[in-house]
């Protein structure tokens, strides 16, 4: 699947005047994006908040059609008309690029060309299912084989995350109804940037819903650990990069490149470290999109201070 030539510009779908289900900002982003990387960003932006806007008439429904893809990995409804939301953007904006999304069929051989879109329309379908705020829409862009930016947008808490790898991170609050026909009002952007730890205790985040015996022997060996269950890959990097949290790991082989382009790019561009579990960088576009061997984030010091540990745990998937 293939998603114009790349610009600076701003696209010109996306200065759209106001009207149904138009996207609107309070301050111009041009102003806090990099130049360079204004155009690309803007449509990740625009992609992530239109497939949240989707996954709205769904959460919390008494009627929410649920299947499992394979046991114990649910889809929704929710997760194909985010994704219908996103590819429509992507398609319009970007139509040759591939894009790689878990809801859609896997792109053709060009999917490790210098270009690709890294989709997950809804991670924490087991949250969004559960009623819990903790799930997000992430579009990323990799190029030559690294994240290099991407947006997401957290539904629940009407919060906006944007960054470039290793070029910059924001915030934005938005309002929003629950219609889908409703405009988007896109608050100031702010940046964010991770913090050092103050202390001996490790504000460690880790997922809810996927437990794991390596993961529990690091939260053992950890001198003084704080554990913080959180849903979705995005959210717990977005707790790293608005100092909420230090750390997160999930030394796990299931991992795949859609959960984890988008929140790279963004704690990278907050100045944070994202790695596999062996301290190696993430790449994408591979011919299988697992990432085998897990994750490993946080603001530097304690990314550098936790490798060896969870290193040598993660062993068997190195």
């Amino acid at each position: 699947m293939t998603c114009s030539e790349a610009g600076t510009e701003l696209p010109d779908h996306l200065e759209a005047p106001a009207g149904p289900g138009a996207i609107l900002f309070e301050s111009d982003p041009a102003s806090v994006f990099p130049p360079a990387r204004t155009g690309d960003l803007l449509v990740a932006v625009h992609a992530a908040l239109a497939g949240g806007r989707a996954t709205l008439p769904y959460y919390r429904s008494a009627s929410l059609r649920t299947a499992e893809k394979s046991p114990g990995d649910p889809v929704t409804e929710a997760d194909h008309a985010a994704n219908r939301a996103v590819l429509s953007i992507l398609g319009r904006e970007r139509p040759d690029d591939p894009v790689l999304s878990e809801e859609s069929p896997p792109p053709g051989s060009d999917s490790s060309s210098e270009r690709l879109w890294v989709v997950d329309p809804l991670d924490g379908t087991r949250e969004f299912i559960d009623g819990i705020d903790e799930f997000a829409v992430m579009v990323g862009l990799a190029e030559r084989g690294a994240a290099s930016l991407g947006a997401f947008f957290v539904p629940g808490s009407r919060r906006l995350y944007a960054g470039v790898a290793d070029g910059g991170a924001w915030i934005a609050d938005c309002s929003m109804g629950e219609a889908t026909n409703e405009a988007i009002v896109v608050g100031a952007f702010h940046p964010l940037r991770v913090g050092r730890p103050t202390d001996d205790r490790v504000r460690l985040v880790r997922s809810r819903s996927h437990p794991d015996d390596r993961l529990r022997a690091i939260e053992q060996a950890l001198p003084s650990v704080e554990v913080i269950p959180s849903g979705s890959v995005g959210v717990k990097c977005a707790r790293i990069a608005e100092r909420a949290a230090d750390l997160y790991v999930h030394p796990v082989p299931y991992l795949k490149e859609w959960d984890t382009c988008a929140p790279e790019a963004v704690l990278r561009g907050a100045g944070g470290r994202v790695t596999d579990c062996g301290g190696r960088a993430l790449r994408y576009g591979k011919p299988d999109p697992r990432q085998p061997s897990g994750i490993l984030a946080g603001d530097p010091v304690s990314w550098a201070a936790a490798l060896p540990l969870v290193r040598e745990v993660s062993e068997p998937i190195l």
